[in-house]
């Protein structure tokens, strides 16, 4: 059985953050506003895995109310996510991402990404696509206000519990 997701989240620019996305910390002047570390392509994957789940969403799991998840990385997120898959025995089959952003030129940044997150939901990098593209000056992300990403995921339920792989080990 193979189950998808779609995962999709906004974050505002602020000052005096670091921009991080997909776990990569990015040069840039500012970074994004949120209650963790506002990694904006990390969250949409972690909704689209939920979503296909049939899990929720992020916020569920981990409020903004919750002082443990306060500037929390969103890849300590995305390995509870994957904790959650591994009980329900899903295996991550493939993952496709896109940022939208006005500003920063995000191109030569993405390889590392998929890297990242390829290497943390433990899955080869071929099975993990991230790519952007600009707003064309259109609305908020257009100005340069902001940055969104969207993911979708699918999930196959694993032959044996031994198929399922998790953070750093294999269960």
């Amino acid at each position: 059985m193979i189950r998808m997701g779609l995962g999709i989240d906004f974050h505002r620019f602020a000052p005096g953050r670091k921009l991080i996305l997909g776990g990569v910390e990015i040069p840039y002047e500012r970074g994004l506003a949120g209650y963790s570390d506002a990694d904006v392509l990390t969250h949409a994957i972690c909704d689209a895995l939920l979503g296909a789940a049939g899990l929720g969403d992020l916020g569920q799991h981990f409020p903004d109310t919750d002082p443990r998840f306060k500037d929390i990385s969103s890849l300590a997120l995305l390995r509870e996510v994957l904790q959650m898959l591994r009980a329900r025995k899903y295996r991550v089959n493939n993952i496709d991402a896109c940022l939208v952003a006005q500003e920063p030129r995000l191109a030569p940044h993405l390889p590392e990404m998929a890297a990242q997150l390829a290497g943390a939901i433990r899955i080869e990098k071929g099975m993990i696509n991230i790519k952007a593209t600009t707003p064309e000056g259109l609305g908020a992300l257009g100005r340069g206000e902001g940055i969104a990403a969207y993911a979708v995921a699918t999930l196959r339920a694993a032959e044996e519990p031994e198929d399922v792989v998790v953070g750093d080990e294999e269960h």
